[in-house]
């Protein structure tokens, strides 16, 4: 039998989005635009950080006029910032991006210029840049949900900088019945799934029973970067495909993986 096309291969195929539903719609949107169904399925969810929260750093008491580099982590943390970032950003402030997508958040916002790698969208990229080499005896606030990598602070210090971290959202596990899909996963009615964090996974087959968790693992995974493919093959993923950030890159993989596919 031919293999399909790479326009129609997703043709009749159930994607598994995990993303929260405030970033699901995008890639479903493009999921559906290539023929395939995106079943969403929310894996984390976006809390704010509010001013009574007991996180060791609170956004409504940072003092971002003091700070002389920003550096945002992902669209969702200039989303949550966005009260603080408006009302206090100097424009002597310079402000950095983790990814095309967090730039393009702030662009959004007015901020005319940022700091973003042209190729990479993690912190090993930013942090490559010549702008952020030389930062001895400057403050740097670190916006971002509440814990994470502590890589790109590590650096930033050892460069000479001092690094705080500006906290303004948490994730949390959503609590939903996962029993629809579980039946779905352990039907094989699931053709791939979409995970684009370490905590998605996790909470994925920790909301998942027994043996709706072996199915999904055995289902093929596309991932956003090395690391995260690295983490679930050791949860027992069977088959990992690194797309590379953005809803783009996601589809664009998706669609030549299952164009191989007879």
């Amino acid at each position: 039998m031919k293999a399909p096309a790479a326009s129609d291969a997703l043709a009749g195929r159930a994607i598994l989005v995990t993303r929260p539903v405030a970033r699901a719609a995008r890639l479903a949107a493009l999921v559906r635009e290539a023929g395939g169904d995106p079943v969403l399925f929310p894996t984390l969810e976006i809390v704010s950080i509010s001013k009574n929260s007991d996180s060791s750093t609170q956004i409504d008491d940072m003092n971002v006029i003091d700070a002389d580099l920003l550096v945002f982590v992902s669209p969702t943390a200039v989303e949550h910032a966005v009260a603080v970032f408006d009302a206090l950003l100097p424009e002597s402030v310079k402000v950095a991006a983790v990814g095309h997508a967090t730039a393009r958040a702030l662009q959004a916002r007015g901020v005319a210029r940022v700091i973003a790698p042209e190729d990479g969208a993690d912190s090993e990229a930013l942090a490559a840049l010549p702008d952020m080499q030389q930062l001895a005896g400057r403050r740097v606030l670190i916006v971002r949900g509440e814990g994470g990598r502590p890589w790109l602070a590590d650096t930033l210090r050892a460069r000479g900088a001092t690094v705080e971290y500006l906290e303004c959202y948490r994730r949390v596990r959503p609590d939903v019945d996962a029993a629809p899909l579980a039946a779905r996963v352990i039907a094989g009615d699931i053709a791939a799934a979409t995970i684009t964090s370490r905590e998605a996974l996790d909470n994925l087959l920790a909301m998942l029973p027994a043996e709706a968790r072996a199915a999904v693992l055995a289902t093929p995974m596309f991932v956003v970067h090395p690391r995260l493919a690295g983490h679930a093959r050791a949860l027992g993923a069977r088959e990992v495909v690194v797309t590379g950030a953005g809803d783009d890159a996601m589809v664009r993989e998706l669609q030549a993986f299952f164009a191989k596919v007879a």
